[in-house]
């Protein structure tokens, strides 16, 4: 027998290397670069809107330098249309590090920052990078199909999204009392966004979709233990990210007049 730092062991058993797998938040935040760099770029994309025009408190209007309605935004501003339709499908992505004022802001970024903290050391910054985005992609092709006529900006979709994973993640990893917890702010969440005027439906309920079939994805493939998972999961969320990209277009041309989100 061999002693072990988990006791005596047979010399068979002390040379195996057991695959550990980190729990939802098991770094207790000390590994989620993606999630502040998110944060950084959500946050700097706010201070040029401000120095482009934006107002400080409700975000009116977008900005007119750099991160204008007119560049990186979707929807109607003013009642001019902008949008994907005429041939700017950037948009679907890049209004979601924009923010109709700072309580918009600051309650995105308290959010991004829970849920980051705790999924992105579960899953890899790799994969929750993919699921913010997937799921921003989706929360635009929600918005386009729900709110065609609404200029619609914020990162509310990618974090409906991680809503979802992160809920799916506890509950597939055995974290019932975490799933638990939650699922009420999910809850909670879908309660402000059918209470609240001026909210996107459409772009939290897209995301929320997007990332938990993302999520899924991820924890189907993690549980088979594929010899080849690592590609199946790249093209899987690929697959639904052109999806979502696919159907915010066609739901931009079908809604002529708006091209919108």
């Amino acid at each position: 027998m061999t002693t072990t730092p988990v006791g005596m062991r047979c010399p068979e058993c002390s040379r195996e290397r057991t695959k550990v797998t980190n729990p939802v938040g098991a770094a207790g935040g000390r590994d989620a670069p993606v999630t502040y760099a998110l944060i950084a770029i959500c946050a700097a994309a706010f201070l040029a809107q401000l120095a482009g025009g934006a107002d400080l408190l409700d975000g009116s209007p977008i900005g007119s330098v750099g991160l204008d309605g007119g560049l990186f935004a979707f929807g109607r501003d003013g009642g001019e249309l902008v949008g994907v339709a005429e041939g700017e499908p950037y948009r679907l992505l890049t209004a979601a590090f924009l923010h109709g004022g700072l309580l918009h802001l600051g309650l995105n970024m308290f959010a991004l920052y829970f849920l980051g903290t705790l999924l992105e050391p579960a899953i890899g910054s790799s994969r929750f990078l993919a699921i913010f985005l997937i799921s921003a992609l989706g929360g635009s092709f929600g918005a386009l199909l729900l709110d065609p006529d609404q200029l619609t900006v914020g990162a509310s979709g990618g974090i409906f999204g991680l809503m979802a994973a992160a809920f799916l993640v506890a509950r597939g990893r055995g974290l019932d009392a975490l799933a638990s917890q939650i699922g009420f702010f999910v809850i909670a969440n879908l309660v402000f966004t059918f209470s609240i005027p001026n909210i996107s439906i459409g772009g939290h309920l897209g995301g929320l979709v997007a990332g938990g079939l993302a999520a899924l994805l991820v924890l189907g493939l993690e549980r088979r233990r594929l010899p080849n998972a690592r590609v199946v999961e790249v093209g899987g969320l690929a697959v639904i990210a052109i999806v979502a990209i696919a159907g915010a277009l066609a739901a931009a041309e079908a809604g002529v007049p708006a091209g919108v989100g």
